[in-house]
């Protein structure tokens, strides 16, 4: 229903910064809550960061609270992730999910994920 493309990735030292975009095709975009999730290496797949479909509300993972900000433009079909004061914990594949539930919970459509890596 959603088609979702990740971009923005990239090496960063810690304490520097970076910006995901999320790019999404499908007519339904602006009604779904979206979020983002990371992965790293023989870890599990974990929440990061959560807005509603009008982006009135917002939800974050403790681990990211106060350095990360999920925001949309429904006009663009576009969702993005500025991270600020990037630690080597944050070093993850972050996927893009559309039709996130209860804040926390991702929905069936994911992208193919973009690569972040922090130096320490």
């Amino acid at each position: 229903q959603v088609h979702l493309v990740e971009s923005g990735g990239g090496l960063v030292q810690a304490g520097g910064s970076l910006r995901l975009s999320c790019a999404a095709s499908g007519r339904t975009f602006s009604t779904y809550a979206m979020g983002w999730f990371r992965q790293a290496p023989g870890k599990e797949r974990e929440f990061v960061a959560s807005i509603t479909w009008n982006g009135r509300s917002t939800y974050y993972a403790d681990s990211v609270k106060g350095r990360f900000t999920i925001s949309r433009d429904n006009a663009k079909n576009t969702v993005y992730l500025q991270m600020n004061s990037l630690k080597p914990e944050d070093t993850a594949v972050y996927y893009c999910n559309a039709d996130v539930r209860g804040a926390t919970k991702p929905g069936p459509d994911w992208g193919q994920g973009t690569q972040v890596t922090v130096s320490s």
